[in-house]
């Protein structure tokens, strides 16, 4: 029953990601499309990644890796969790209006820190201006997904996953009525931004109303179980401080080439589909579940429940990975090159994507081995492996820039990933049984790889007939869907014809879902 249970709960959430993330595809090939690499392009992806790096914070990071465990445990010994929750709600609110108010003062600098390389031209006033419309996303977003997370504890997970599509839906929108009505694109995006949060965070809190959780604001208290938050949220923010640095020093190096910011950017959309769908389900569904199972102190399930993550998270990632550094550039070409975007443009973006596919599992496994932490509370060695990764990731940015340009920042963020995912697995192994490999996961992980790689090769077989196909402006659009095809139905007779999936409990979990 554990598996029936666990399966269909990364599937909602992985379904609903994939919703998002393909809204986020027609959203970035529209923007693609209008603007292509050009300074208003650059200028806005900048401005929106400022309130994605404090999300991490506190969004989908260290408030909520803090969060997520107290909650859960506090919901199944039956203890206060509405006050606790209500309680760290009004602190967070506190601290992100205080936040969003100097960040209007210091914009400017905050530009400067992100793209130095804007100096002196017209993409760092438009990029100031379009941050401090943009910024008070962080606000709505963040406790939104503090909102989410109580949901997902609830066992709740289609409403919190869903709400991220709104925030796609409100920028096509955006893109679409600046074309009909001769908007200013940069401008639309930009106002609706807060716009999209302000939806999205109505959407969960009506959740959690429906399902009889009524967390309320109310004027900051310093609890008890606030301070011990603040405690175990402390490293992981300095973790996703980190994080941020790595993200930093990926956009100034970037800032110097110019289109270098479109094309990373682009490029991370695409790794991001994968990355999205397979390890926000996987962290999203795991941490709760984990939480619960160490409060009822049982050691096996957790054993089963981390092995089962891992094993879905291979059987989707490893695929994945091998067909974005194989079929780079057919990917990139029919998805973004049109209107303003150009051959030259594809060229520069699939690299890009063939260097970020090789780190997809590590960034997918993180998402996997970090939740053994955090259910424990343990938030210091996470912080420890990314910083050794950051410095990873800075030395080879900033030093391999002059070699290799703009890719370094790509190769950096790729090796970083796979170093941080060594640490993290190397060191959890001292957990003891509940963090160490089944005899299940080691038989099918080799299987799973090497269905891959017999799927990477279909793949290059498939794109080498395609060719004239996927170079004419009206056919690459079957020549892509039939190349997908064949890789996915390849893939899935290779794992099952050696084992690395197991086609009837894979049936069995989607009827127990579809029921």
């Amino acid at each position: 029953m554990r598996g029936i249970r666990l399966l269909p709960a990364f599937l909602t959430v992985g379904g609903w990601t994939l919703a998002s993330r393909l809204f986020g595809f027609l959203r970035d090939v529209l923007i693609a499309g209008t603007l292509g690499s050009s300074a208003v392009a650059e200028a806005f992806l900048v401005a929106f990644t400022l309130p994605n790096m404090f999300r991490r914070f506190f969004a989908e990071g260290a408030f909520n890796m803090a969060f997520v465990p107290m909650f859960s445990k506090k919901l199944e010994a039956g203890k206060d969790a509405e006050e606790f929750a209500s309680d760290a709600l009004s602190g967070l609110a506190m601290i992100l209006i205080l936040l969003t108010l100097v960040a209007q003062l210091f914009m400017p600098w905050m530009v400067m820190l992100l793209a130095s390389g804007f100096a002196g031209d017209e993409r760092f006033g438009l990029a100031v201006g379009y941050g401090v419309v943009v910024f008070p996303y962080i606000l709505f977003i963040s406790l939104a997904a503090l909102l989410s997370g109580v949901l997902n504890a609830a066992g709740r997970f289609a409403l919190a996953a869903a709400a991220p599509v709104f925030l796609n839906l409100i920028l096509i929108s955006a893109i679409l009525m600046s074309r009909r009505y001769g908007w200013d694109t940069g401008w639309a995006l930009s106002w609706s931004v807060p716009v999209a949060g302000i939806v999205q965070l109505a959407l969960v809190w009506w959740g959690a109303e429906k399902i009889g959780l009524r967390i309320r604001p109310r004027l900051p208290q310093i609890t008890p179980d606030l301070k011990r938050l603040a405690i175990i949220a402390a490293p992981a923010a300095l973790a996703g401080g980190v994080v941020q640095v790595n993200l930093v020093v990926g956009r100034q190096v970037a800032s110097y080439f110019d289109g270098a910011v479109a094309w990373l950017n682009y490029a991370d959309r695409l790794y991001q589909l994968p990355l999205g769908v397979v390890g926000i389900a996987v962290g999203v569904v795991l941490l709760p579940d984990l939480s619960r199972r160490l409060q009822a102190d049982d050691v096996p399930g957790s054993r089963w429940a981390a092995n089962r993550a891992a094993e879905f998270s291979l059987a989707l990632t490893l695929p994945a990975a091998v067909a974005l550094v194989v079929v780079a550039t057919p990917l990139v070409s029919t998805l973004y090159e049109r209107g303003a975007f150009s051959a030259d443009d594809t060229v520069k973006t699939a690299i890009a994507v063939a260097i970020y596919g090789v780190g997809l599992p590590a960034f997918v496994l993180q998402k996997v081995l970090s939740p053994l932490y955090f259910a424990r509370e343990d938030t210091k060695h996470p912080f420890y492996f990314a910083l050794v990764a950051m410095l990873v990731n800075v030395v080879l940015a900033v030093g391999l820039a002059p070699v290799i340009g703009y890719t370094a920042a790509a190769v950096g963020t790729s090796l970083a990933g796979w170093i941080n995912t060594g640490l993290l697995w190397w060191n959890a192994r001292g957990m003891g049984d509940a963090a160490r490999i089944d005899d299940e996961l080691r038989r099918r992980a080799p299987r799973l790889a090497l269905a891959s790689l017999l799927m990477g090769g279909l793949l290059l077989a498939v794109a080498r007939l395609l060719a004239p196909w996927l170079a004419d402006a009206v056919l690459r659009y079957p020549a892509l869907l039939i190349l997908v095809a064949a890789g996915m139905a390849g893939y899935a007779a290779f794992a099952i014809a050696l084992g690395g999936l197991d086609r009837a409990a894979l049936a069995t979990a989607l009827r127990r879902r579809k029921g």
